[in-house]
């Protein structure tokens, strides 16, 4: 039996992503939405979470598509109405929000699932396969795209908690944290941030290893790029390995070699690993990308730089 399901938030994301993904997924039956949009197609809509809640309506879990900032109350009201939640990345805007929901869904015996898209790649597995018992001595973080098309009118991203390019940065951070064999610590971070804005439309971040040994750790992420968007990491390794992801963790070299190269999946991979989640009873949360990301606004020196419009 497939579980019923409502999506909470019907912007880009979730009419890209969430709702085409559902509809071809046999674990599971689109109950409700909640959108500030209007009805979408015949299902049942609630322009709040709150009237979703109260409907009466009988579902099993809820996805959040929303921006981050307001997700705490609507998750937590979520679990504590019996219901499993998949959040949307970024989960929260910060990491004790994050911490909290995580202990209350433990109390309330709900699974809760916080998704990281980008690490849902044959690609990402195998690098993380190959780095699992080596000593990592480079890696760059090379992120850029353009702003205006992702995220067309999206004022939220600029106001505070909105991320700015921590919003795709976070994505190579996702990988990086999943696939380095040891955990890395931001060192220092240059913030540059239009003189209009909150938050930074580029960043350029030095880590440190918690291994001892030399090594260059670095991370460029710009929101200025058009043309060809780069999403690229390359690590290299004591014993010579040299590893580079492409195209958002789709495609994988070694050593110059293409070894894997796979079509984009993640939605898809996503939602079946959150119906094994369902099955199991078990949640399965991740902090380290967005730990990374707060301690770069922790540890960041803001650059103004010409304003956005």
């Amino acid at each position: 039996m497939a579980f019923k399901l409502a999506i909470i938030g019907l912007g880009k994301i979730a009419q890209d992503q969430h709702l085409p993904v559902v509809a071809k997924n046999p674990d599971f039956e689109l109950a409700a939405v909640v959108s500030s949009r209007g009805a979408y197609k015949d299902v049942p809509t609630f322009k709040t979470p709150a009237a979703l809640f109260a409907s009466g309506l009988k579902f099993d879990a809820v996805s959040l598509c929303m921006p981050p900032e307001p997700r705490f109350d609507i998750a937590r009201d979520a679990l504590d109405s019996g219901l499993h939640v998949l959040m949307e990345k970024p989960p929260f805007p910060t990491v004790g929000e994050l911490d909290a929901i995580t202990e209350h869904a433990a109390k309330t015996g709900r699974v809760l699932f916080s998704t990281w898209h980008s690490q849902y790649n044959a690609a990402v597995d195998e690098a993380k396969h190959l780095l699992s018992s080596r000593i990592v001595t480079k890696l760059h973080v090379n992120w850029k795209e353009d702003v205006r098309h992702w995220h067309p009118g999206q004022e939220w991203i600029w106001e505070p908690g909105g991320f700015g390019v921590f919003d795709p940065g976070i994505n190579a951070f996702s990988i990086v944290t999943k696939i380095m064999p040891q955990p890395i610590f931001v060192q220092a971070c240059v913030l540059e941030t239009p003189r209009n804005k909150a938050t930074p439309i580029a960043a350029q971040i030095r880590f440190k290893p918690s291994w001892s040994g030399k090594t260059d750790l670095s991370a460029d992420l710009d929101w200025r790029q058009t043309g060809e968007q780069t999403w690229d990491i390359s690590v290299e390794t004591s014993d010579g390995l040299s590893l580079k992801l492409r195209k958002g963790g789709t495609e994988l070299y070694v050593n110059d070699d293409l070894k894997v190269a796979a079509p984009m999946a993640e939605y898809e991979d996503i939602y079946v690993h959150f119906a094994k989640l369902l099955k199991s009873g078990q949640s399965h949360v991740d902090g380290a990308p967005l730990q990374l990301v707060s301690d770069c606004f922790m540890l960041g020196r803001r650059v103004d730089t010409e304003a956005f419009v």
